[in-house]
């Protein structure tokens, strides 16, 4: 008995569809391959990546550790300043013997007070120079010398001088009592001032103090 096909039953129509399904999902299970070993090797890359940044970091922190810390820096030290050693005298005062000291005892010397004598206006006795009143004159003509600037300025004239001639015979006491000029005045204090000593006067048999009285003439020839 030849049996029949039916038409509607016929599976060779959908042969072709099924193996394109087939076919999508064979695809589609090799795309989900590839993807899922794409994902697993990033992973790997991933985790080898930080497991590499881990062993870096732990050896660079054991080359820390390993390295000794740096040496501080060296400070110079002062230099201790050595302080003078002031050696002290010993201040002790050592008692010393007391002493009665005997005061010096001065002796007063006698003091011998000159009593000036008076001078005798009208002696006995004049004072005189020695050889006369002739020696005088010469003496004073021989040692007087005429200023050149009264020489000059025309003075001429006579100087009034008195002094005192000493009981040894010495002259003191010079004063013009009626002058000319003051340089004619100075050359006849002079004159007197470089006489030889007089003849002392006397009063009551006593050699005295004695007041003389001299004029000296200026004139110019």
């Amino acid at each position: 008995m030849e049996l029949k096909k039916n038409p509607e039953a016929d599976i060779e129509k959908l042969r072709s569809p099924l193996v394109l399904i087939g076919l999508l999902f064979v695809g589609s299970l090799v795309l989900a391959s590839f993807s899922y070993t794409e994902e697993v090797d990033s992973g790997l890359k991933n985790d080898a990546g930080t497991r590499t940044a881990a062993i870096k970091y732990e050896q660079e922190v054991k080359k820390d550790e390993d390295t000794p810390p740096p040496p501080p820096p060296q400070v110079d030290a002062p230099v201790p300043v050595q302080e003078e050693i002031i050696e002290e005298e010993n201040k002790e005062e050592i008692a010393t013997p007391v002493v009665d000291v005997i005061p010096d005892i001065k002796i007063e010397e006698e003091t011998v007070i000159a009593v000036e004598q008076e001078v005798i206006e009208f002696p006995d006795v004049e004072a005189s120079f020695p050889g006369g009143a002739a020696a005088l004159q010469k003496w004073i003509v021989e040692n007087i010398q005429y200023p050149q600037t009264s020489i000059e300025m025309n003075e001429q004239g006579r100087v009034y001088l008195s002094f005192v001639v000493e009981p040894d015979g010495s002259i003191s006491n010079i004063a013009v009592e009626r002058g000319v000029s003051p340089d004619l005045d100075r050359e006849a204090k002079r004159v007197v001032r470089s006489m030889p000593k007089w003849n002392a006067g006397e009063a009551k048999g006593k050699k005295a103090r004695t007041r003389c009285r001299l004029p000296i003439n200026f004139t110019l020839n």
